[in-house]
C-alpha cells in the first residue's frame, strides 16, 4: 500500500534539485530557486490527475481538512456530519474549526450512509463530510443529492483514497472541496503532506491565505503582502513536495500493482462460504489499498483475526478494536477531554456519545481489512493469501 515501498532514484532526483538551490521553503527566495517550485509542480500534477481546477498542498491531511472547513466558512454554531469509522483527524479538524461534529452511521460501503446523514441534518448543519475509507468510496451520489437538496457543503475526506474514482470522477474532486493525505503510509506519499482540491476560485483563495498566516501571495516581497484575515502555518516544504512529485508520476503504476495483488488475495478468500465483501459502489474505481470483508459473527471474526496474525499474515486490521479509527475506542472524544477549554457551542452542542449505541457496531464488529502491499512478489502475495485463507478456515 504505501508509496515508500516503491522509492527509487526519481525521489532522490527531485530532492537533489531542491537541495541544489538551498531553498526548502515553499514561498519566497525567488532568485535562488533556479525556476524550481516543487509544491507548484505537484499541485499542477494533482489537478491533471483529479480533473480539479485548483489544488493546494499543505503540511498534512489534517491541515487540509482544517483549512478546507475554514475556507467554507464553517465555524462556531455550525454542525458537520461525519461517520464513526474514520481516522480521528476528521473530528479533530471539525473541532479545530470551532464547529460541532455530528456522527451518523456507516452502511455496507463502510462509509457514511446517505440515509443516516439525512436523519442527522438539523438547522445548524453546514457541511457533510463523507470519508472514503481504506481506499474505496462512499455512496457519493446519494450524498451529493442530499447536499444539493439541503443546500449543504459536500466536503470529501479522501485522505485515504488518492487515485480512486467514482463514475470516472476522482474521489475528492466531486464535492465542493476534497482533501488528501500524503503521509508515510499512503499510496502516494510525501513523507508528510496533504492537499485540497476544488473547482471554486473563492474557496481556493481563502484556503491559500488561511494555510499561510493570511498571506494573499500577491507580492514578491512576503513582508509587503496583504492579509484579509488571520490564518495558520500549515505550509508544506519543498523537500516534501519534491518526494511527492516523483510519487504522483507513479500513480497509475501503483494502482495497477495494488489491483492485481488485491485480486489474488480476494480470490483466495472468496472461496470461503462464510466470507462476504464490503460493497464498493464503483469497483473499477477502487484504489485497492485494502481488502475488506465480513464474517458472520463478532466472536468468529476476532478468532480469525488472531489466527491470521499468529500465522504471520501482515497488515491485518480489526477496526472494531482499533483506538484510532472507530468511535468505540474514542474515549477522549466521547468524554470530551480537550487539552484546552472549548467553546460553549461545542460543549453544549456535542451529543453525549458515551451513551450512544451505534448501529454501525453490527458491521464493524464483523469487519476485517488486510493491507495490500505493492512490494510483494507474485509468489509472496499468493503465499500470504493462502496463509490468510487457511487461518480463516481454521477459525470457523
Amino acid at each position: 500500500m504505501p508509496g515508500w515501498e516503491m522509492f527509487d532514484e526519481s525521489e532522490k532526483k527531485h530532492v537533489d534539485e531542491v537541495m541544489d538551490t538551498g531553498v526548502i521553503m515553499r514561498y519566497g527566495f525567488d532568485a535562488k530557486r533556479k525556476g524550481r517550485w516543487k509544491a507548484r509542480e505537484m499541485e499542477e500534477a494533482i489537478c491533471r490527475r483529479t480533473g480539479a481546477k485548483r489544488a493546494l498542498l499543505l503540511a498534512d491531511g489534517t491541515a487540509a481538512l482544517t483549512t478546507a472547513l475554514a475556507a467554507l466558512g464553517v465555524g462556531a454554531g455550525d454542525e458537520v456530519i461525519m461517520p464513526p469509522f474514520t481516522f480521528v483527524a476528521s473530528f479533530e479538524s471539525i473541532i479545530a474549526a470551532g464547529a460541532t461534529p455530528v456522527l451518523a452511521e456507516v452502511d455496507d460501503t463502510l462509509c457514511l450512509s446517505p440515509e443516516s446523514a439525512r436523519e442527522a441534518v438539523t438547522a445548524r448543519t453546514k457541511a457533510v463530510m463523507p470519508v472514503h475509507m481504506c481506499g474505496s468510496m462512499a455512496d457519493i451520489g446519494g450524498l451529493e443529492d442530499l447536499c444539493e437538496e439541503k443546500g449543504l457543503f459536500l466536503l470529501e475526506d479522501a485522505c485515504q483514497a488518492f487515485g480512486a474514482s467514482y463514475g470516472g470522477r476522482a474521489l475528492g474532486a466531486i464535492g465542493d472541496v476534497g482533501c488528501y493525505s500524503f503521509d508515510f503510509n499512503k499510496i502516494v506519499t510525501c513523507g508528510e503532506g496533504g492537499a485540497i482540491v476544488t473547482d471554486s476560485d473563492d474557496i481556493w483563495e481563502r484556503a491559500d491565505m488561511y494555510h499561510d498566516h493570511g498571506h494573499d501571495h500577491k507580492n514578491s516581497d512576503r513582508g509587503l503582502e496583504g492579509h484579509a484575515f488571520p490564518g495558520y502555518n500549515f505550509r508544506i516544504s519543498e523537500l516534501h513536495a519534491a518526494i511527492g512529485c516523483a510519487q504522483i508520476a507513479k500513480t497509475d503504476r501503483f494502482l495497477g500493482i495494488q489491483r492485481e495483488n488485491k485480486k489474488i488475495f480476494k480470490d483466495a478468500i472468496a472461496a470461503i462460504p462464510e466470507v462476504t465483501f464490503r460493497r464498493i459502489p464503483d469497483p473499477s474505481g477502487d484504489s485497492a489499498t485494502f481488502l475488506t470483508f465480513f464474517l458472520p459473527a463478532e466472536d468468529l471474526t476476532a478468532r480469525a483475526v488472531r489466527a491470521m496474525k499468529d500465522a504471520g499474515v501482515e497488515g491485518v486490521f480489526y477496526w472494531f478494536d482499533n483506538n484510532w479509527h472507530y468511535v468505540r475506542k474514542w474515549d477522549h472524544f466521547k468524554d470530551r477531554k480537550f487539552a484546552n477549554p472549548q467553546s460553549r457551542e461545542i460543549l453544549s452542542g456535542m451529543k453525549d456519545y458515551s451513551k450512544v449505541r451505534f448501529k454501525s457496531d453490527s458491521l464493524m464488529s464483523r469487519c476485517v481489512s488486510i493491507a495490500i502491499k505493492m512490494g510483494w512478489t507474485s509468489e509472496e502475495v499468493k503465499r500470504a493469501a493462502d496463509r490468510a485463507a487457511a487461518a480463516i478456515k481454521s477459525s470457523i
